[in-house]
């Protein structure tokens, strides 16, 4: 029996598999509540801030979208408001996979 293509194969396989995995959506949710993203973000709805749905397709179909918006939740930049106004975004709190999720889930509305 030849067991490197096997394990090759079955290697393939996780790769595959959770590398496509869809985000966790209760954790994402769990994230947003804790950090208090929900008082200026809904998933369809503008509030203070735009909403997620509307992020995730100004973001579509960018190579660096991941990579972007999960260095603005982290940074904490100047956004500015519909008023005119500016002030800090809030930084995220979490490790390196609960933001990765986050912005997962996010881009995935």
């Amino acid at each position: 029996m030849k067991v490197l293509p096997l394990v090759a194969a079955v290697a393939a396989v996780f790769a595959f598999s959770t590398a496509n995995a869809a985000p966790d959506a209760d954790a994402a949710n769990k994230v947003l509540k804790d950090n208090g993203c929900t008082k200026c973000h809904s998933v369809d709805k503008a509030k203070k801030g735009p909403a997620f749905k509307k992020v995730a397709a100004d973001l579509k179909g960018k190579a660096d979208a991941e990579a972007k918006l999960t260095k603005f939740l982290t940074t904490g930049p100047k956004v500015k408001m519909d008023d005119g106004t500016e002030e800090e975004h809030k930084v995220v709190k979490g490790d390196a996979a609960t933001v990765k999720n986050l912005v997962q889930w996010i881009l995935a509305q």
